[in-house]
């Protein structure tokens, strides 16, 4: 039998990630490229680096940026709606809350699609899917001429009701075939089959919004694979933390909208399984942002909606919080001349001024190497040489002069202001969400990840940071630990007084079949298919809804106790009470099909042949903020540290991808997995 190379391949907004991993020697190789210029080029750029050929490869999994980067920045297709008859204004109109209510000016974000490019056409279908209206197919192609004419580069359509039945919705996208065969048209039955109509539409339009970069990037690689002979599967991960094929992220593009910092969550996942710990909060520090997770009893929470760019999208996505808070973040003065960081990032064109490579302005990653946590000769595997004098002018010239501070109280300042942007973000995720932070253990990842990891546990009173072998890749390296899934919803509004358990089943079992049908064009699922299956419930009248785990000892009519007990009981945990004897009703039930693939084995580190000499440190001096004064500081080699290793703070721990800070009255040990341990001294 042959086993062939598995690569990931995570797309950030300052570097992109390789890991290669070889399942016949165990062996797992590392490589970064910047994320400049046109991406399919630097993604066969660090396959180069690598020494891979295509041919070796047997799967490529891909975390992409693409769709959250366009729908930040506004830079998507020309979108036109076909919609219902009397629904043209839906997208503007949207729900009567606001994200803040003290706002007295707040405006909702600009419908994406201008009220010029929506067209309603007479059609309607009642709540239960039967034809109340037959669709006007005259109507329905003057308003695809329409749209034709206006140039648009994307088609979304969103029917009402379509979500129990989508013939309608079919219908136009065969006459758009027929009339317009260049017409990309995307239809909510087949990006989202729930109800709400608002949050419905809005996804599929962010769906059409989004489709035409995505599907141009990614025929662009599976182009220039083919011409390599690749034979491969090629898959992109999805904001649920499942991969999907490329054919399904083309199409449903808005699955992947957190496809970026889903990898690193999914490797945590891995990691509190193999070290036993249950609870842990996930923080990511990349170049442009800080990503934040929480895994509890060694699951992520996921959520079945979220906001990206306060637009609401019904998609299956693992519950992240993101500032604007990395390595490349911009340091600067507000009005009133108080030192503030991001969310502006000067990325990797043209980078931290201390890249030499034209960047002006102060960031992170300017402070850090000016306060001498970096080492200007050696980062990044001596692949950028840092510029220490444009660093300090940067800062000198920004900030330091102007808020009348030395060189070095500024820079402290401005890793001090991130550090606590960051802390509150944890406490977002955390305290603001019923948990207590120090009955977590915090994982440090990104390339920027270990430099906080001290700073953030010493703030938040946490048990322990936890920083990964190649935290730097280390999302590319959760891309290897994710399954295939497929998500399958069914919108079933219901008193739970008139559904027996066979309902149940026979619905689930319907849903399950479909999710197999979606699975079966994937060739490696290598431990077959697992099914879970959920409702979302709420007591009668009320808007919101408790999802809660349906099992299939509960299918039976006896059963159905089990589940209003459930019920009762996640609604109390989220609530701190519950309604007992209330009505209850359905409301959406849902399956999550996966098909299990093999994984990469994390085994213990292998060091016996290192020499002992080699382990020693060297000293650099580091700025101290308490003292006002650089300290001659220990630093070591990480590649060189033996297992089982206590290490006392002050001190550095660096390795070609990264750098680990460890602050006074704090110790840290290397574990026989390779992962560094930092704990606050009592």
């Amino acid at each position: 039998m042959t086993y062939l190379k598995r690569l990931a391949v995570d797309v950030g907004g300052t570097f992109i990630d390789f890991v290669m991993f070889d399942p016949m020697s165990g062996e797992v190789s590392i490589e970064k490229v910047r994320s400049a210029g046109e991406l399919s080029e630097q993604f066969f750029e660090g396959t180069n680096k690598l020494g891979v050929e295509t041919a070796e490869l047997g799967m490529i999994a891909h975390g992409s940026t693409m769709v959250i980067n366009t729908i930040v920045q506004e830079n998507g297709a020309r979108v036109g709606l076909i919609t219902t008859e009397g629904f043209r204004d839906v997208l503007e109109l949207g729900r009567g809350s606001r994200e803040d209510i003290y706002d007295l000016f707040y405006k909702p974000p600009p419908p994406l699609v201008p009220r010029s490019l929506r067209f309603e056409v007479p059609e309607r279908l009642d709540s239960k899917g039967s034809i109340v209206k037959a669709l006007d197919e005259s109507a329905t192609l003057d308003a695809l001429q329409a749209l034709k004419d206006a140039e648009v580069d994307s088609i979304a359509v969103c029917f009402l009701h379509s979500y129990v039945n989508p013939v309608h919705e079919k219908r136009v996208t065969e006459i758009a075939r027929e009339a317009f065969p260049d017409a990309a048209v995307s239809i909510s039955s087949d990006v989202v089959r729930e109800w709400r109509e608002f949050e419905r539409t809005n996804t599929t339009v962010l769906n059409s919004y989004t489709r035409p970069k995505m599907e141009h990037y990614l025929s662009g690689l599976e182009s220039e694979l083919k011409k390599r002979q690749y034979k491969g599967d090629f898959t992109v991960m999805q904001s649920s933390g499942g991969i999907t094929s490329t054919e399904i992220a083309r199409r449903v593009p808005v699955r992947t909208i957190q496809s970026g910092p889903a990898g690193g969550v999914i490797g945590a996942c891995r990691l509190s399984q193999e070290l036993d710990l249950k609870n842990m909060v996930v923080a990511d520090v990349g170049g442009t942002t800080f990503d934040v997770s929480l895994i509890t009893d060694g699951h992520y929470v996921e959520s079945s909606s979220a906001k990206f760019n306060r637009r609401p999208v019904l998609q299956p996505t693992i519950d992240i919080v993101s500032v604007g808070a990395g390595g490349g973040s911009i340091a600067w003065l507000d009005k009133e001349g108080g030192l503030q960081v991001g969310p502006e990032s000067a990325q990797a064109d043209p980078g931290p001024a201390c890249f030499g490579l034209g960047g002006t302005e102060p960031t992170v990653t300017d402070a850090q190497l000016v306060l001498g946590y970096l080492d200007p000769e050696t980062y990044l595997g001596k692949r950028i040489e840092l510029d220490v004098d444009a660093a300090q002018c940067a800062i000198a010239k920004n900030v330091a002069e102007p808020l009348g501070l030395s060189l070095q109280k500024a820079a402290a300042g401005i890793v001090h202001i991130t550090s606590m942007n960051m802390a509150y973000s944890v406490r977002q995720i955390t305290v603001e969400r019923g948990h207590d932070p120090r009955e977590f253990s915090l994982v440090c990842i990104g390339g920027g990840g270990g430099l906080f990891a001290g700073a953030l546990i010493k703030e938040l009173e946490m048990r322990q940071a936890i920083v990964p072998q190649h935290p730097a890749v280390f999302s590319a390296w959760g891309l290897l630990n994710a399954d295939y899934r497929e998500d399958v919803s069914f919108s079933f509004i219901k008193p739970m007084n008139d559904v027996t358990g066979e309902d149940l089943r026979s619905i689930f079992r319907t849903m399950e079949e479909e999710a197999r049908k979606r699975l079966g064009m994937h060739t490696s699922c290598d431990e077959g298919l697992d099914f879970e299956c959920y409702a979302e419930m709420r007591y009668l009248g009320q808007e919101h809804t408790v999802k809660i785990p349906v099992k299939d000892a509960d299918y039976s009519s006896l059963k159905m106790v089990t589940l209003r007990n459930r019920f009762d009981k996640y609604y109390e945990k989220a609530y701190a009470h519950a309604l007992p004897d209330h009505a209850l009703e359905f409301v959406i039930l849902r399956l999550v099909a996966v098909g299990v693939l093999d994984k990469p084995r994390l085994s213990p580190v292998d060091k016996g042949s290192i020499q002992s000499e080699f382990a020693d440190p060297s000293d650099r001096l580091v700025y101290e903020a308490d003292q006002n004064s650089f300290i001659a500081c220990p630093v070591y080699n990480r590649d060189y540290l033996l297992p089982k290793t206590d290490i006392a703070g002050p001190a550095i721990v660096e390795e070609w991808s990264t750098t680990v800070l460890v602050l006074a009255d704090q110790k840290l040990r290397n574990d026989e997995y390779g992962s560094l341990i930092i704990r606050n001294v009592e």
